[in-house]
């Protein structure tokens, strides 16, 4: 059961990774470089691999993206890179992922040490948070020269890298290979600190240039119908039970039913078929045309065996049985199962913080606060609530705060 659910789908080899660089047609301006969130610049890269510089290929990545090797797993490159790749005109888009995870491989197996802590300026940091938009903010703070301290509430750094991602899309070796380059960048993270209740915002901003708020949208989303049911757990706390047992839980229901149409869901669906569960569905309110979830991993869900019933939304539940209601048709459904797992999403939760937050996220564009010293970042801030665009985002925080404290204009 455990291996099944720690099983990675295999990589390309030397061979086969040359292979598939070969396909790409060098494209001046490269349009998937261009198309990539977090700048990554798979373009440059994959040049780089079709002449054999693995190498250059790597510091390629790593430059430009902190937290590459996960990217590489489970961003939706469908949606971004692959999407503008040239060569979907002729057959089907190179597998930009594919290639960056043979890259990102070969450079955690050479023990490659690309990025470099620069020279002090002085200037001390504070990130709350640790999640994949904190630790890239810190990774550019730390190659700018400055002291970055980040507080997270948690026993491990990572936030949903960690807790949420699923072991056989994100190995937790590969999450916590990113974490400890950043720490030995010059990163001090305080575990077990909430912001908030252990150490207050002012404390914090009396001893720091700059405070960013990087906290993530962690906390499940419940629709009222659904409050207090035994039967029912919401799938941030599914897949974080399911990642810290890795795998070995010992409450497996028999049959599951799963509620919410992205990645989120598919990824609850697909975990518990890893985990042998035998009869799995997931109900959803968006039709097949208009999934929220990736092509690859509502694909990955199908290929398992889990049942899909689209355009259908929750009307009642009694008990373990829940009726749902057609949103196109006079129809109703109840489907009985031992479990109920909400996959409807997620929200911020920024207590105590001192930001003002509206349905999730600070209700202005940018990354600025109401106070001069405080920025956000990541899911709180307005933007996709992707790794890459975490990335992203992390990036042009620290862009602005090195702009405000040091008065430099980065333009890349």
């Amino acid at each position: 059961m455990t291996k099944n659910y720690e099983t990675e789908a295999p990589g390309y080899t030397m061979t086969t990774v040359m292979e598939e660089a070969a396909r790409c047609l060098l494209c001046h301006d490269a349009p998937c470089s261009q198309m990539c969130p977090a700048h990554t610049d798979p373009g440059k890269f994959i040049r780089s691999v079709r002449f054999r510089n693995l190498k250059g290929a790597a510091e390629t990545v790593r430059e430009n993206n902190a937290m590459g090797a996960i990217c590489a797993r489970v961003c939706p490159t469908e949606k971004y890179c692959e999407l503008a790749c040239s060569r979907t005109g002729i057959d089907k888009p190179i597998d930009i992922g594919g290639i960056q995870r043979f890259v990102t491989d070969f450079e955690q197996q050479s023990e490659m040490d690309i990025l470099k802590k620069g020279e002090a300026n002085g200037k001390s940091i504070a990130i709350v948070g640790s999640g994949p938009a904190g630790l890239q903010t810190a990774t550019t703070m730390l190659e700018r020269g400055y002291a970055v301290d980040i507080y997270e509430k948690s026993e491990k750094a990572g936030g949903y890298l960690t807790y949420g991602i699923p072991e056989y899309r994100l190995p937790a070796d590969i999450v916590d290979y990113e974490i400890k380059r950043i720490i030995n960048l010059g990163a001090k993270i305080h575990y077990n600190v909430t912001i908030g209740k252990d150490m207050m915002m002012d404390e914090l901003k009396a001893n720091n240039d700059a405070v960013i708020v990087a906290v993530g949208a962690s906390e499940a989303k419940v629709l009222p119908m659904f409050e207090g049911n035994q039967y029912v757990e919401s799938a941030v706390d599914f897949l974080a039970r399911v990642k810290e047992a890795n795998g070995n839980i010992k409450d497996l229901p028999t049959s599951a039913i799963v509620i919410g149409g992205g990645d989120v869901a598919m990824d609850v669906a697909t975990t518990l078929k890893r985990l042998n569960v035998e009869h799995v569905t997931d109900v959803t309110y968006e039709q097949f045309d208009e999934f929220r979830a990736s092509k690859k991993e509502l694909e990955g869900t199908q290929r398992v065996g889990v049942t899909i019933v689209d355009g259908y939304v929750p009307d009642s539940i009694e008990g373990n049985a829940v009726t749902f209601k057609a949103r196109n048709m006079d129809s109703k459904l109840t489907i009985k199962a031992e479990k109920v797992i909400l996959a409807i999403g997620q929200q911020v939760n920024a207590d105590n913080l001192g930001i003002n937050i509206e349905h999730g996220v600070v209700p202005y564009a940018g990354y600025k606060t109401d106070d001069p010293k405080v920025f956000v970042t990541g899911d709180i801030a307005q933007g996709d609530q992707t790794v890459v665009w975490a990335v992203r985002k992390g990036k042009e925080v620290a862009d602005l705060i090195d702009s405000e404290l040091m008065g430099v204009q980065n333009n890349d």
